[in-house]
Protein backbone atom coordinates (compact mmCIF):
# COMPACT_ATOMS: atom_id res chain seq x y z
CA UNK A 1 0.00 0.00 0.00
CA UNK A 2 1.22 3.21 -0.93
CA UNK A 3 -0.65 7.25 -1.14
CA UNK A 4 1.03 8.90 -4.47
CA UNK A 5 -0.41 11.92 -4.48
CA UNK A 6 2.46 14.66 -4.58
CA UNK A 7 0.60 17.51 -4.52
CA UNK A 8 1.72 20.34 -2.73
CA UNK A 9 1.42 20.31 1.14
CA UNK A 10 -0.31 23.44 1.36
CA UNK A 11 -3.11 24.84 -0.26
CA UNK A 12 -4.81 28.59 -0.61
CA UNK A 13 -8.15 28.93 -1.83
CA UNK A 14 -10.28 32.04 -1.93
CA UNK A 15 -13.48 32.34 0.22
CA UNK A 16 -16.56 30.89 -1.79
CA UNK A 17 -14.41 28.40 -4.05
CA UNK A 18 -14.26 25.14 -4.21
CA UNK A 19 -11.45 22.90 -3.94
CA UNK A 20 -9.91 18.74 -4.08
CA UNK A 21 -7.96 17.35 -1.64
CA UNK A 22 -5.74 14.84 -3.40
CA UNK A 23 -5.06 11.29 -1.81
CA UNK A 24 -4.47 8.67 -4.85
CA UNK A 25 -2.85 5.44 -3.62
CA UNK A 26 -2.03 1.87 -5.11
CA UNK A 27 -2.12 -1.49 -3.99
CA UNK A 28 0.21 -3.94 -3.33
CA UNK A 29 -0.18 -7.61 -3.99
CA UNK A 30 0.46 -8.64 -0.54
CA UNK A 31 -2.59 -6.33 0.32
CA UNK A 32 -5.22 -8.56 0.56
CA UNK A 33 -7.59 -7.44 3.52
CA UNK A 34 -10.71 -5.06 3.97
CA UNK A 35 -10.11 -1.83 1.97
CA UNK A 36 -11.03 1.42 4.38
CA UNK A 37 -10.27 4.62 4.14
CA UNK A 38 -10.49 7.51 6.14
CA UNK A 39 -10.55 11.22 6.16
CA UNK A 40 -9.99 13.27 9.59
CA UNK A 41 -9.03 16.85 10.64
CA UNK A 42 -5.69 16.78 12.74
CA UNK A 43 -5.91 18.40 16.10
CA UNK A 44 -3.63 21.26 16.53
CA UNK A 45 -3.40 20.18 20.08
CA UNK A 46 -1.43 17.03 20.00
CA UNK A 47 -3.30 15.82 23.52
CA UNK A 48 -6.46 15.83 21.83
CA UNK A 49 -7.79 13.30 19.46
CA UNK A 50 -8.70 13.98 15.67
CA UNK A 51 -11.82 14.49 14.39
CA UNK A 52 -13.12 11.99 11.65
CA UNK A 53 -15.32 13.65 9.00
CA UNK A 54 -15.66 10.82 6.19
CA UNK A 55 -15.02 7.42 5.92
CA UNK A 56 -15.57 4.09 3.25
CA UNK A 57 -15.85 0.74 4.23
CA UNK A 58 -17.23 -2.33 2.23
CA UNK A 59 -18.51 -0.23 -0.55
CA UNK A 60 -20.11 2.30 1.41
CA UNK A 61 -19.70 6.05 2.60
CA UNK A 62 -19.93 7.29 5.74
CA UNK A 63 -20.33 10.88 6.98
CA UNK A 64 -19.69 11.20 10.64
CA UNK A 65 -21.36 13.85 12.66
CA UNK A 66 -22.53 17.08 12.39
CA UNK A 67 -19.64 19.01 12.14
CA UNK A 68 -19.45 22.02 9.81
CA UNK A 69 -16.00 21.12 8.44
CA UNK A 70 -18.30 18.13 6.70
CA UNK A 71 -20.73 20.41 4.77
CA UNK A 72 -20.29 20.50 1.02
CA UNK A 73 -17.57 17.24 1.66
CA UNK A 74 -17.73 14.65 -0.78
CA UNK A 75 -15.39 11.89 -2.38
CA UNK A 76 -14.05 13.41 -5.71
CA UNK A 77 -14.39 9.85 -7.76
CA UNK A 78 -17.77 7.74 -8.16
CA UNK A 79 -16.44 4.50 -7.06
CA UNK A 80 -12.73 5.36 -4.14
CA UNK A 81 -11.79 1.79 -4.32
CA UNK A 82 -10.39 2.29 -7.85
CA UNK A 83 -7.02 3.95 -6.25
CA UNK A 84 -8.66 7.23 -5.62
CA UNK A 85 -9.91 8.90 -2.39
CA UNK A 86 -9.69 12.46 -3.19
CA UNK A 87 -12.37 14.75 -1.21
CA UNK A 88 -13.64 17.80 -3.21
CA UNK A 89 -14.98 20.52 -0.52
CA UNK A 90 -17.19 23.31 -1.78
CA UNK A 91 -18.11 26.70 -1.14
CA UNK A 92 -15.18 27.08 0.95
CA UNK A 93 -15.31 29.63 4.00
CA UNK A 94 -12.54 30.63 6.50
CA UNK A 95 -13.88 27.48 8.89
CA UNK A 96 -12.76 25.06 6.33
CA UNK A 97 -9.18 26.06 7.06
CA UNK A 98 -7.55 23.61 9.09
CA UNK A 99 -4.65 20.32 8.13
CA UNK A 100 -6.48 17.14 6.80
CA UNK A 101 -5.48 13.68 6.77
CA UNK A 102 -6.27 10.41 4.54
CA UNK A 103 -5.79 7.34 5.76
CA UNK A 104 -5.84 3.92 3.19
CA UNK A 105 -5.66 0.66 4.89
CA UNK A 106 -5.53 -2.63 3.24
CA UNK A 107 -4.37 -5.24 5.35
CA UNK A 108 -1.50 -5.73 5.88
CA UNK A 109 -1.02 -2.31 3.93
CA UNK A 110 -1.57 0.85 5.54
CA UNK A 111 -0.41 4.49 4.44
CA UNK A 112 -1.24 8.39 5.26
CA UNK A 113 -1.22 11.55 3.39
CA UNK A 114 -1.61 15.18 4.89
CA UNK A 115 -2.54 18.25 3.31
CA UNK A 116 -3.19 21.70 5.20
CA UNK A 117 -6.34 24.09 3.56
CA UNK A 118 -5.92 27.93 4.10
CA UNK A 119 -9.34 29.52 2.68
CA UNK A 120 -8.85 33.70 2.46
CA UNK A 121 -11.06 36.47 1.68
CA UNK A 122 -9.91 38.13 -1.70
CA UNK A 123 -8.93 41.50 -1.17
CA UNK A 124 -11.82 44.06 -2.07
CA UNK A 125 -11.61 46.99 -4.52
CA UNK A 126 -9.23 49.06 -3.16
CA UNK A 127 -9.57 53.23 -2.89
CA UNK A 128 -7.41 55.71 -4.20
CA UNK A 129 -7.38 59.06 -3.26
CA UNK A 130 -4.83 62.41 -2.96
CA UNK A 131 -3.37 63.92 0.58
CA UNK A 132 -2.21 67.14 -0.08
CA UNK A 133 -2.58 70.25 -2.35
CA UNK A 134 -1.18 68.67 -5.61
CA UNK A 135 0.92 72.07 -5.81
CA UNK A 136 3.99 71.81 -6.88
CA UNK A 137 6.99 72.11 -5.04
CA UNK A 138 4.94 70.43 -2.13
CA UNK A 139 4.63 66.94 -0.43
CA UNK A 140 2.02 64.59 -2.58
CA UNK A 141 1.38 61.42 -0.92
CA UNK A 142 -0.86 58.96 -3.36
CA UNK A 143 -3.14 56.58 -0.79
CA UNK A 144 -4.05 52.94 -1.68
CA UNK A 145 -6.28 50.87 0.79
CA UNK A 146 -8.79 47.92 0.75
CA UNK A 147 -11.55 47.32 3.29
CA UNK A 148 -12.21 43.79 3.11
CA UNK A 149 -9.23 40.89 2.21
CA UNK A 150 -7.60 38.32 4.34
CA UNK A 151 -3.86 39.45 5.41
CA UNK A 152 -0.92 39.71 4.48
CA UNK A 153 -2.15 42.33 1.72
CA UNK A 154 0.31 43.41 -0.45
CA UNK A 155 0.37 46.85 -2.71
CA UNK A 156 2.03 48.15 -5.43
CA UNK A 157 1.71 51.44 -7.18
CA UNK A 158 2.47 51.77 -10.99
CA UNK A 159 2.55 54.17 -13.48
CA UNK A 160 0.31 54.08 -16.36
CA UNK A 161 1.99 55.96 -18.69
CA UNK A 162 5.06 58.96 -18.93
CA UNK A 163 7.52 55.91 -17.85
CA UNK A 164 8.49 54.18 -14.55
CA UNK A 165 7.38 56.23 -11.26
CA UNK A 166 10.47 58.41 -10.22
CA UNK A 167 13.68 57.61 -8.08
CA UNK A 168 12.63 60.29 -5.59
CA UNK A 169 9.04 58.61 -4.65
CA UNK A 170 8.69 56.29 -2.09
CA UNK A 171 6.23 53.42 -1.64
CA UNK A 172 5.51 51.36 1.30
CA UNK A 173 3.88 48.22 0.08
CA UNK A 174 2.22 47.14 3.82
CA UNK A 175 0.37 50.69 4.02
CA UNK A 176 -0.40 51.81 0.25
CA UNK A 177 1.41 55.04 0.52
CA UNK A 178 3.00 56.57 -2.33
CA UNK A 179 4.96 59.42 -1.25
CA UNK A 180 6.58 62.50 -3.00
CA UNK A 181 8.25 64.91 -1.23
CA UNK A 182 8.98 67.37 -4.09
CA UNK A 183 5.79 67.38 -6.79
CA UNK A 184 6.77 68.42 -9.99
CA UNK A 185 5.17 68.26 -13.37
CA UNK A 186 7.55 65.27 -13.92
CA UNK A 187 5.44 63.38 -11.81
CA UNK A 188 1.34 64.10 -13.42
CA UNK A 189 -0.17 61.21 -15.07
CA UNK A 190 -2.24 58.34 -14.43
CA UNK A 191 -1.31 55.71 -11.47
CA UNK A 192 -2.50 52.28 -10.85
CA UNK A 193 -2.39 50.43 -7.47
CA UNK A 194 -2.96 46.91 -7.08
CA UNK A 195 -3.32 45.53 -3.68
CA UNK A 196 -3.15 41.16 -3.56
CA UNK A 197 -2.57 38.08 -1.33
CA UNK A 198 -2.57 34.44 -2.04
CA UNK A 199 -5.99 33.80 -3.47
CA UNK A 200 -6.87 37.27 -5.30
CA UNK A 201 -5.97 40.85 -6.34
CA UNK A 202 -7.56 44.10 -7.21
CA UNK A 203 -7.01 47.39 -8.23
CA UNK A 204 -8.15 50.98 -8.58
CA UNK A 205 -6.72 54.08 -10.46
CA UNK A 206 -5.96 57.93 -9.80
CA UNK A 207 -4.80 60.95 -11.78
CA UNK A 208 -1.98 63.09 -9.87
CA UNK A 209 -1.94 66.98 -11.07
CA UNK A 210 0.78 69.31 -10.98
CA UNK A 211 -0.96 72.62 -10.17
CA UNK A 212 0.88 75.71 -10.00
CA UNK A 213 1.08 77.29 -6.44
CA UNK A 214 -1.04 80.61 -5.91
CA UNK A 215 0.20 83.85 -6.56
CA UNK A 216 1.42 85.16 -2.68
CA UNK A 217 1.18 89.15 -3.75
CA UNK A 218 -2.13 88.40 -5.28
CA UNK A 219 -3.26 86.48 -2.31
CA UNK A 220 -2.05 89.51 0.23
CA UNK A 221 -3.67 92.26 -1.52
CA UNK A 222 -7.03 90.24 -1.60
CA UNK A 223 -7.03 89.85 2.07
CA UNK A 224 -5.81 93.24 2.52
CA UNK A 225 -8.46 94.41 0.25
CA UNK A 226 -10.63 92.06 1.96
CA UNK A 227 -10.33 93.59 5.19
CA UNK A 228 -11.29 96.67 4.22
CA UNK A 229 -14.31 96.55 3.02
CA UNK A 230 -15.75 94.03 5.96
CA UNK A 231 -14.35 97.65 7.98
CA UNK A 232 -16.25 99.75 5.33
CA UNK A 233 -19.19 98.07 5.52
CA UNK A 234 -18.49 97.98 8.98
CA UNK A 235 -19.25 101.55 9.61
CA UNK A 236 -22.04 101.71 7.36
CA UNK A 237 -23.69 99.25 8.78
CA UNK A 238 -23.28 101.31 12.39
CA UNK A 239 -23.93 104.97 11.08
CA UNK A 240 -27.21 103.61 9.11
CA UNK A 241 -27.90 102.21 12.84
CA UNK A 242 -27.11 105.84 14.04
CA UNK A 243 -29.28 107.23 11.99
CA UNK A 244 -32.29 105.22 12.47
CA UNK A 245 -32.00 105.77 16.40
CA UNK A 246 -31.55 109.03 16.06
CA UNK A 247 -34.30 109.49 14.22
CA UNK A 248 -37.24 107.49 16.29
CA UNK A 249 -35.87 109.49 19.13
CA UNK A 250 -36.28 112.94 17.88
CA UNK A 251 -39.84 111.39 16.50
CA UNK A 252 -41.21 110.18 19.80
CA UNK A 253 -39.88 113.32 21.00
CA UNK A 254 -41.61 115.72 18.80
CA UNK A 255 -44.82 113.15 19.50
CA UNK A 256 -44.69 113.71 23.50
CA UNK A 257 -44.54 117.50 22.43
CA UNK A 258 -48.06 116.93 21.04
CA UNK A 259 -49.35 115.19 23.29
CA UNK A 260 -48.66 117.86 25.75
CA UNK A 261 -50.14 121.29 23.58
CA UNK A 262 -52.85 119.22 22.71
CA UNK A 263 -53.76 118.51 26.63
CA UNK A 264 -57.05 120.33 27.58
CA UNK A 265 -56.24 122.66 30.65
CA UNK A 266 -57.09 121.31 34.25
CA UNK A 267 -61.09 122.16 35.33
CA UNK A 268 -61.01 124.84 37.89
CA UNK A 269 -63.13 123.22 41.13
CA UNK A 270 -65.35 124.70 42.22
CA UNK A 271 -65.01 126.47 45.88
CA UNK A 272 -67.20 125.05 48.44
CA UNK A 273 -69.43 126.54 50.49
CA UNK A 274 -67.04 126.31 53.57
CA UNK A 275 -64.04 128.24 51.21
CA UNK A 276 -66.79 130.69 50.49
CA UNK A 277 -68.20 131.58 54.01
CA UNK A 278 -64.58 131.90 54.87
CA UNK A 279 -63.64 134.37 52.30
CA UNK A 280 -67.01 136.50 53.14
CA UNK A 281 -65.95 136.40 56.68
CA UNK A 282 -62.45 137.46 56.02
CA UNK A 283 -61.99 139.46 53.14
CA UNK A 284 -58.63 140.38 52.05
CA UNK A 285 -57.47 143.37 50.50
CA UNK A 286 -55.40 143.33 47.60
CA UNK A 287 -53.37 146.33 46.15
CA UNK A 288 -53.12 147.11 42.85
CA UNK A 289 -51.23 150.11 40.49
CA UNK A 290 -53.02 151.49 37.32
CA UNK A 291 -50.86 153.52 35.89
CA UNK A 292 -49.42 156.01 39.21
CA UNK A 293 -52.45 155.57 40.85
CA UNK A 294 -53.21 153.12 44.01
CA UNK A 295 -55.91 151.36 44.09
CA UNK A 296 -57.01 149.30 47.27
CA UNK A 297 -59.58 146.18 47.34
CA UNK A 298 -61.59 147.10 51.15
CA UNK A 299 -62.20 144.46 53.69
CA UNK A 300 -65.96 145.18 52.73
CA UNK A 301 -65.88 144.52 49.17
CA UNK A 302 -65.32 148.56 47.96
CA UNK A 303 -62.52 149.74 45.76
CA UNK A 304 -60.50 152.67 46.93
CA UNK A 305 -59.20 154.76 44.39
CA UNK A 306 -57.18 158.00 45.43
CA UNK A 307 -57.24 161.19 43.66
CA UNK A 308 -55.10 163.58 43.71
CA UNK A 309 -56.18 167.48 44.32
CA UNK A 310 -53.51 170.56 44.09
CA UNK A 311 -52.14 170.45 46.52
CA UNK A 312 -50.48 167.00 46.55
CA UNK A 313 -53.54 165.86 48.44
CA UNK A 314 -55.02 162.29 47.39
CA UNK A 315 -58.69 162.43 47.87
CA UNK A 316 -60.51 158.93 48.55
CA UNK A 317 -62.77 157.53 46.33
CA UNK A 318 -64.94 154.53 47.09
CA UNK A 319 -67.06 151.93 44.79
CA UNK A 320 -68.56 149.17 45.85
CA UNK A 321 -67.46 145.92 44.78
CA UNK A 322 -69.63 142.61 43.66
CA UNK A 323 -69.39 138.97 45.18
CA UNK A 324 -69.73 137.04 42.95
CA UNK A 325 -70.36 132.97 44.47
CA UNK A 326 -70.10 131.19 41.13
CA UNK A 327 -65.57 131.83 40.86
CA UNK A 328 -65.76 132.66 44.86
CA UNK A 329 -64.01 135.94 44.64
CA UNK A 330 -64.78 139.76 44.08
CA UNK A 331 -65.26 140.40 40.41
Amino acid sequence: MQVTSAGPQTIHKAEGESVTLGCSYTLSPFDTGELDIEWSVVSPDTTQKDQMLVSYTSGTTYVHGNHALAKGLSFAAPDPSLGDASISIALLSPTHSATYQCKVKKSPGVDMRKVSLVVLAKPSVPKCWVEGGELVGEAVSLHCKSAKGSTPLKYTWKRESAGPIPAAATQNSMTGELKISNHSQSFAGFYLCEVKNAVGAEHCRINLKANKPPNRAGVIVGTVVGSLLLIFILLVFTGLLYWKLSIRHRFEKEFSNDIREDAPPPESRPVSRGTSRSASQHPQVTYCQVGRTDISFLKDGRTYIPSSNSHGHTAAKYTAVEYDSKYGYAV
